[in-house]
């Protein structure tokens, strides 16, 4: 893919949605949309998969805490979580103390965690092993989202508005796809069409020449085609997430994080029948090389009250059924403790699963301590067995077709 088009998927929406000036016309028909709530909006009683990016390799020996192992105290003396402070599972597990929402996730059984999930080969860089798993393609042959791969496979059987929703400033890569629009959204005060200001006297103009630009491109071609579908999701997008987040009453008070205003964003768009399948937000910080212990535990914090209230939101609106939540970290973190009290780039780590939908329980296999490889954990789930298990038994389509490949699915999900 050449870098024209990758920045294009990349941030085509989300500058059309905050900086460009539509034609008066175009405006007419926006208001007209908005004055009709039933246009543009279907009702929608598919499922909705909501995936949560834990950026920057979060420390999973220490969220899903080991602590009848002697060998994960004696790797870690100074950065691991006592026994009395983890939160239990079960005889021999627990979580981390800051993630005491998602235990009471655990208690009402609807989260399920995934242990040891990696892929061959580990990379230990950001960047590439982010792009591994966004691809879902540890080659690294293939350049658009495993997600935007699922929406083009689905765009035919669903026409909705937006098909997939990110939260943020740009499009991932996971949700990139040369032939669906995905609106990303960094701020619903940005995100909107916008005139200047500052000279509306040439407003009538600034219309005419951006009506006339439109008119000169070829939409038969890939560009055009890709230009007019993004006018389109950009047009419907700002006008309906506008108005839901102007109707939108949540039903409990979501924490002051910019994690939880993104997830209440998305209960927004879900509960205002936008028809939107795929949502994907994102929380960073969990690059613990040092100072693990008060980054991670504020971090896991946030993760676990910003989670158990959309949750809750999503329940107390019965729409619970229907939403299931995913997280992912590009990697794990080493064993051992480093000198700077923290962990360096590691290998397997666990995931989340969460939902009405979720069977809870522990699934994969937690790597042994005692068989690491050169100071990391072997990882024992493929990362595309989770991808897999959400695409076919909870949305409903082949996983090949997306993935490229069979792989193990695992039971998260309840029946029905």
């Amino acid at each position: 893919m050449d870098t024209t088009r990758r920045e294009f998927l990349k941030t085509g929406v989300t500058l059309l949605g905050a900086g460009a000036l539509l034609p008066a016309v175009v405006q007419r028909a926006l208001l007209t949309l908005q004055q009709e709530p039933a246009r543009g909006a279907p009702v929608d009683d598919g499922r909705i998969l909501v995936v949560v990016q834990m950026a920057g390799g979060n420390d999973g020996l220490n969220t899903v805490v080991p602590f009848t192992d002697g060998r994960y105290y004696d790797a870690r003396p100074a950065i691991s979580v006592p026994p009395k402070d983890a939160l239990l599972l079960n005889d021999t597990t627990g979580l981390h103390p800051s993630l005491r929402e998602m235990q009471e996730l655990w208690n009402q059984g609807v989260l399920a965690i995934v242990e040891g999930v990696g892929y061959p080969n580990q990379n230990y860089s950001h960047f590439v092993s982010m792009d591994i798993w966004q691809t879902g393609d540890p080659q690294r042959k293939l350049n658009d989202g495993w997600l935007g791969r699922y929406c083009e496979k689905y765009q035919g059987q669903h026409e909705a508005p937006f098909l997939g929703l990110a939260i943020g400033r740009s499009l991932p890569t996971s949700l990139q796809t040369p032939s669906v629009a995905i609106p990303a959204v960094d701020s619903l005060n940005t995100y909107r069409f916008q005139d200047d200001a500052s000279a509306p006297a040439l407003s009538a103009a600034r219309h005419l020449s951006l009506l006339n630009l439109y008119r000169q491109g070829n939409p038969s071609s890939f560009y055009g085609a890709l230009l007019d579908k993004t006018i389109q999701a950009a047009e419907k997008s700002t006008v309906i997430l506008q108005k839901a987040h102007a109707q939108y009453k949540p039903a409990v008070q979501y924490p002051s994080s910019s994690l939880a205003s993104a997830l209440q964003l998305v209960a927004e768009a879900i509960a205002s029948n936008t028809g939107v399948k795929i949502c994907h937000v994102s929380i960073g910080g969990f690059d613990t090389h040092a100072d693990q212990i008060p980054d991670q535990s504020r971090q896991l914090g946030y993760l676990s009250a910003s989670l158990y209230a959309f949750y809750s939101d999503l329940k107390a609106q019965g729409l619970d059924s229907k939403v299931v939540v995913m997280t992912w970290s590009e990697f794990g973190r080493r064993v051992k403790g480093n000198g700077s009290q923290g962990t360096d780039h590691g290998s397997a780590a666990p995931l989340f699963f969460i939902g009405t939908p979720v069977k809870g329980g522990i699934y994969g296999q937690r790597p042994g301590l005692a068989d690491l490889d050169n100071g990391n954990l072997r990882y024992a789930v493929d990362f595309r067995s989770a991808y897999a298990s959400a695409l076919e038994t909870w949305l409903g389509v082949t996983s090949q077709d997306v993935l490229g490949g069979s792989f193990e699915l695992l039971p998260l999900f309840n029946k029905g």
